[in-house]
């Protein structure tokens, strides 16, 4: 088995996460867990895809917290 294999981000495009988190913890939970503009003010997928398309310390900190999601709901 490959190591692409194994990681979860693999196949997965960064609007499938954001749609994901944003199902999960809504917009407002989505800035209490990481503090962006692009999540407070005026949010939406499009403005947040092109921020974090273009800052990768936010993109690592975005599947950071998908990759918490999903250890999480397979525990629960």
């Amino acid at each position: 088995m490959t190591a692409q294999n194994k990681n979860p981000l693999h196949g997965v495009t960064l609007e499938q996460v954001l749609t994901a988190l944003v199902a999960e913890y809504q917009w407002d939970g989505l800035a209490e867990r990481i503090d962006l503009r692009c999540f407070k003010s005026e949010p939406s997928i499009k403005s947040s895809l092109t921020f974090l398309r273009r800052t990768p310390w936010a993109r690592e900190k975005v599947e950071s917290l998908y990759l918490y999601m999903l250890r999480h709901k397979a525990k629960g």
